[in-house]
């Protein structure tokens, strides 16, 4: 039986069977983020208090290397979902919505891929 009314099956109106995986997925990272901001703030503790050297040595240690670039992964991603949801909200219009999601999708990709490269290029380079 299909409960959809007429004007419903005429505008493809319905599920999307997308919604619970967002929601899981803004939840993981959410979680994700909570141990991950530790590393992220004796990071920025290192980067003002001690010389350079002892914060790249900090920074080329691989379980730190790797905290800091999933916290990176998560916080783009978990803040590209969240602002999707404030669109898909707020947004009336069917076309600005569309591209305002593109837009902060492909905004928030450029972000994560420039602060990935700053922290491979630091640790390279160091």
């Amino acid at each position: 039986m299909d409960y959809r009314s007429p004007i419903g099956k005429a505008l493809g109106l319905g599920s999307a069977k997308a919604g619970t995986s967002h929601w899981w997925m803004q939840r993981i990272t959410a979680v994700a983020l909570i141990p991950l901001s530790f590393w992220v703030i004796k990071f920025f503790a290192l980067t003002l208090n001690a010389p350079y050297q002892q914060t790249i040595a900090w920074l080329i240690s691989p379980v730190n290397t790797l905290a800091i670039v999933a916290w990176v992964l998560a916080v783009f991603y978990h803040s590209a979902l969240g602002l999707q949801v404030v669109i898909e909200d707020y947004v009336a219009a069917e076309g600005a919505k569309i591209i305002s999601i593109w837009a902060v999708n492909l905004v928030f990709l450029f972000l994560a891929l420039a602060a990935l490269i700053a922290v491979f290029r630091i640790i390279l380079i160091g």
